[in-house]
């Protein structure tokens, strides 16, 4: 399988380094910096070298692309590649907004190549855990969850809204909106009620924000999102979930359920260290990327795909929105 990627930073060589690790055939780069480029070719060894998406298609043939660029680009080189029949796996955000997400999408559809969206903690052996045996907690009311970074936030176009289209919210905070989607079995949003500011920094995007979403399901996510926050009450993606029958949590990954015969509460422990070695292992991307090439190989419509891409992105529209008018946002 040839793969190819749009993107030169951190997360890029993360998922490079997941191909290399797969077996996969690096087959070519794409960046308008040359020197960024160069070194990312030389680290993974990639000799096609190009300066735009468009421009690697006409030359070069790949079985999969994936997007790692700033959130602006994901759209206009997403819809490229899958015009071209190329499978992609876009970073997230999907999008800068919901309407280029639906276009991103009825390009998968048009051309029959197939579009997953990173939302890697779906992949993490703890997550899953927790949605295997969240059955036992009964029905969920609400969750709680986390995406803020403490005393520190990232810079460059991550802090510009022309080109990542929002702040701490896009970044760190749709890993938590994500994870609670997908511990609760993916419903669907019906209320989004948010407030978003800038309090820490000097930028025009978000540092700061907090969400609640309520779903049609019944139960309600109350998310908390930042960069350079004096604290938070756990690490990205920490989720709580509240049910009838028992508590259950990410990070340290438990549950804590009542035992009426004993009259006491039953703690079940994961087995997973806490806290780990490495928040964000190689490992999840390596297994985030594994599923992707699997939906490849077997044509299998993968989860997170464009679907679960965009209602995320639709509930980032509306937190927006709420937040600049005050008021809730029905979906």
């Amino acid at each position: 399988m040839k793969i190819a990627f749009a993107g030169t930073g951190f997360i890029s060589k993360i998922h490079a380094q997941a191909a290399q690790n797969l077996g996969l055939e690096l087959a070519a780069v794409v960046n308008h910096q040359q020197d960024s480029m160069a070194e990312f070719g030389k680290r993974f060894g990639i000799t096609r070298q190009y300066e735009s998406v468009e421009a690697m298609l006409k030359e070069t043939r790949v079985d999969a692309l994936v997007v790692s660029t700033p959130n602006y680009l994901h759209a206009p080189q997403t819809v490229a590649a899958l015009k071209a029949g190329v499978h992609v796996m876009v970073e997230k955000p999907m999008a800068m907004n919901a309407d280029e997400a639906e276009q991103m999408n009825a390009a998968a559809e048009k051309s029959g190549a197939l579009l997953m969206v990173a939302h890697c903690w779906r992949f993490d052996p703890e997550v899953l855990w927790l949605k295997e045996q969240s059955a036992r907690l009964g029905r969920i009311t609400r969750t709680k969850g986390y995406g803020v970074h403490t005393h520190w936030g990232p810079g460059g176009w991550f802090t510009q809204k022309q080109f990542a289209g929002g702040g701490a919210f896009v970044d760190m905070g749709i890993h938590a909106l994500d994870t609670a989607r997908f511990l609760l079995g993916d419903p669907k949003p019906v209320s989004v009620v948010a407030k978003l500011g800038t309090f820490y920094k000097d930028f025009d995007v978000d540092d700061t924000g907090i969400l609640l979403v309520e779903w049609d399901n019944g139960a309600t996510s109350y998310i908390e999102s930042g960069w350079w926050q004096p604290q938070a009450d756990g690490p990205e993606a920490k989720t709580q979930l509240y049910g009838l029958k028992g508590f259950g949590q990410l990070f340290p990954t438990k549950l804590v359920l009542p035992n009426e015969k004993e009259q006491k509460l039953d703690e079940i422990e994961s087995g997973f260290e806490f806290p780990r070695p490495e928040h964000c292992p190689q490992s999840m991307y390596d297994d985030q990327l594994n599923y992707f090439v699997e939906c490849v190989k077997k044509h299998q419509k993968p989860n997170p795909g464009g679907a679960e891409g965009l209602i995320n992105m639709k509930v980032v529209d509306a937190a927006y929105l709420s937040s600049q008018t005050g008021q809730v946002v029905y979906l």
